[in-house]
């Protein structure tokens, strides 16, 4: 391993010059044209993403309309924003011409400029499947999260002995398409925030009888969640893979990239969960060995 990490400096240094440190001002920056072409994309990024935000407003409305007429029903819960305020959100968004693959997210602290870290880990808290994306929320991600722990999964254990019963996640991740997704595993997703779905669980008794037939899928999950099993099923989450994000950021210190680029912060966040997986292994066999 020294030997390759020797030869990759000397190849670096042949090929960008031994002066050189690698964070250097990209290229595209170094003129005055660079720059002003960068402002360029930012600007038309987001009035790409404007414009498919508004769209996808506006088939939600239509769709929600169509309900209610086949219905003859108002669809119940908070009203959808309306394209107009979609377009005013958008309107003040602002985008970063220097790392221009980050993403304003919203986090518990407030609001930060960067990118979208995914792990999925087992009970034990070894993280099997780990992904950085520029998704600005967690919409989507689970299915295809849990192919790729799905198959490093199989790839170690076997097909018998590695295959996931099911899965939990929070509440970022719901939405009725992804629900209804056929998958291979059963799935435990809260489908309101953790206070909310907690206030629930003690003002409402468990759901009895039946399942109605035109339950949305949303609902059915709401109805399992609020089951014995449902609900502890759900809060391992505080036991498995919470633990683990606090652990890298609260224990190890790590909460940030040192990269901009998406390609980079792919290479740290796997490095990252790698030495998790490593500190793991220690820890058991120190314990074994006491």
């Amino acid at each position: 391993m020294l030997s390759e990490a020797d030869a990759k400096d000397a190849e670096e240094d042949e090929a960008f010059g031994k002066d050189k440190r690698g964070d250097e001002l990209p290229e595209d920056l170094r003129s005055r044209e660079g720059r002003l072409k960068r402002l360029r994309e930012a600007k038309e990024r987001l009035e790409r993403e404007r414009l498919e935000a508004e769209e996808a407003q506006r088939r939600k409305l239509e769709e929600r309309e169509r309900k209610e007429e086949e219905t003859g029903q108002k669809t119940r819960g908070k009203s959808p924003k309306s394209v107009e305020d979609v377009r005013k959100e958008y309107e003040e968004r602002k985008a970063n011409a220097t790392a221009p693959e980050t993403r304003i997210l919203k986090t518990r602290s407030g609001y930060v400029q960067g990118l979208n870290a995914q792990a999925v880990c087992t009970d034990g808290q070894i993280i099997m499947a780990a992904e950085v994306t520029d998704a600005e929320c967690d919409q989507g991600q689970y299915h295809p999260m849990m192919a790729q722990a799905q198959e490093n999964a199989t790839a170690v254990l076997g097909e018998e002995e590695g295959k996931i019963e099911l899965g939990r996640a929070d509440a970022g991740y719901c939405n009725e398409v992804d629900l209804k997704k056929e998958c291979d595993h059963e799935i435990f997703m809260a489908t309101k925030k953790d206070w909310k779905r907690r206030k629930e669980l003690r003002e409402e008794p468990p759901p009895r009888g039946r399942i109605p037939k035109d339950l949305s899928a949303t609902a059915r999950m709401e109805r399992k969640l609020k089951t014995k099993r449902g609900s502890g099923e759900y809060k391992m989450r505080s036991q498995t893979i919470e633990p683990v994000f606090g652990q890298i950021k609260s224990g190890r210190g790590i909460d940030s990239f040192y990269g901009r680029e998406l390609l980079s912060a792919r290479g740290e966040w796997n490095l990252i969960c790698g030495t998790h997986n490593l500190l793991k292994l220690f820890a058991r066999a120190q314990a074994e060995r006491n």
